[in-house]
């Protein structure tokens, strides 16, 4: 991996950003490409949602829609060991989103004037879980958790066709469904999944209201060209996970913790924050070693040589909290003498891992909190998935004829100063029928 030294260096937050680059991805370039698989599924049929699965994925499904009998046969035979860890991270992950259900909010303004804001679940969503080099059914508890808990009434997964699974999802991903009560699944991937969930497909699919869930660069591109017609959670990039660490770090655990995300994709992010020299050669050494040993070293190599990926040396911790806030990390763990007091300074993560005995890969399946998070930088200003992501706070006002009056005249100024006389006229029309109503009834 490469060394960055920041060592003597004080750097504003675009600085320290510029020093860690992450992988060029152009979704832009990819908007492009997929453009007409967009417009193709926008007036297309099942016919055209099979035949973009046997050019893109090798295999064209019998059927988009996954019949009840194949959620029914993959639970069935799912390994029961599989099954026991799966509920049991399903159970975790219920009990940290429940927590994150909203209350109703209301204010009373002014005598008689109030505001209600209640939080009201969307309607109906669609849930995306990738296929690829990897197979996530961890993907499908995370999404379809927080959407239950938030009271979506209608919930429909994708996910790509197998060629091995007779052009069905992953058996596992099937299974995950059927565990969680999902019976809309269909077997398409990548932009036309996006694509048949916005627009709808007749006979097929109805459109959805909001896609969340994560996936390739034309999965991504499909969201940006899509947002406005559904809503999204993010467009997700590469994973990526930075470790702040000193001196008491152990460097075997730190290099596992990187490989573990490096092994997702070879544009996966790995950097190490440290202010101890010595750590960062140890984890030099500790990389090599298990790089060598592991299934994928291929794409693990590939993804710790990249330009994403690198050892940040820093002057101290309080640097390496600078450089971590700057950077925005998808995961961020910090193994450091008082991990809770560096956690206080953090401002910018999707997630953060305290400690040794906190590692990603525990928040990636059974540590109860979602694992959907920003990428690329967008911890800055967006969370990870949640109960929130599928509630749409709306405003209910009920002012009486008191309340009304007696801010009316505030009103009328405000839309006269905006050149907006008929905002005004709205409040004055009701203050001249009220007026007519008591002269009516005096006489």
């Amino acid at each position: 991996m490469r060394t960055v030294d920041l060592r003597g260096r004080v750097l504003k937050k675009s600085e320290y950003a510029r020093e860690i680059p992450r992988a060029d991805l152009n979704v832009d370039e990819a908007i492009i490409r997929i453009k007409p698989i967009l417009d193709r599924v926008s007036n297309g049929t099942e016919d055209d949602l099979k035949a973009l699965s046997e050019e893109f994925d090798g295999v064209r499904p019998t059927s988009i829609r996954v019949p009840q009998s194949a959620l029914d046969s993959a639970l069935a035979e799912l390994d029961p060991k599989v099954r026991t860890a799966l509920e049991e991270a399903i159970r975790r992950t219920r009990k940290v989103h429940q927590a994150q259900q909203r209350a109703e909010i209301l204010t009373e303004v002014v005598d008689g004037g109030r505001v209600d804001q209640r939080w009201i679940p969307v309607d109906r969503v669609g849930l995306y879980v990738p296929g690829g080099r990897a197979v996530y059914p961890s993907s499908v508890m995370m999404n379809v958790v927080p959407a239950q808990i938030a009271g979506v009434g209608s919930i429909a997964v994708a996910s790509p066709p197998q060629k091995e699974n007779a052009g069905l999802p992953n058996p596992t991903i099937l299974a995950t469904c059927a565990l969680l009560g999902i019976s809309e699944v269909y077997a398409i991937g990548g932009a036309q999944a996006i694509a048949m969930f916005a627009y709808g497909v007749s006979g097929v699919c109805e459109p959805v209201d909001m896609v969340t869930g994560p996936g390739n660069i034309y999965v991504a591109a499909a969201k940006r060209a899509l947002r406005g017609r559904i809503a999204i959670d993010s467009e997700a990039g590469p994973t990526e996970v930075a470790v702040l660490a000193d001196e008491t770090a152990i460097a075997d655990e730190v290099a596992a913790d990187m490989i573990s995300q490096a092994e997702h994709d070879v544009i996966a992010a790995a950097v190490l924050v440290t202010d101890s020299p010595e750590l960062a050669n140890e984890v030099q050494i500790a990389l090599e070693r298990r790089v060598s040993a592991t299934k994928h070293e291929e794409r693990i190599r590939t993804a710790l040589a990249g330009v994403q990926s690198a050892i940040v040396l820093v002057d101290s911790t309080e640097q390496g909290i600078e450089v971590v806030n700057a950077y925005a990390a998808e995961h961020l763990e910090l193994i450091t003498k008082n991990p809770r007091a560096v956690a206080a300074k953090i401002r910018n993560a999707g997630a953060v891992f305290l400690g040794r005995f906190s590692p990603v890969s525990l928040g990636d399946y059974s540590a109860g909190s979602n694992h959907v998070l920003p990428t690329g930088g967008c911890a800055c200003h967006s969370s990870g998935l949640s109960v929130q992501t599928f509630l749409k706070g709306v405003t209910f006002i009920e002012y009486n004829e008191s309340a009304f009056l007696e801010v009316a005249a505030n009103v009328i100024v405000l839309a006269n100063s905006e050149d907006l006389p008929a905002h005004g006229e709205a409040m004055s029309a009701r203050i001249n029928n009220l007026t007519v109503d008591k002269s009516k009834r005096k006489l």
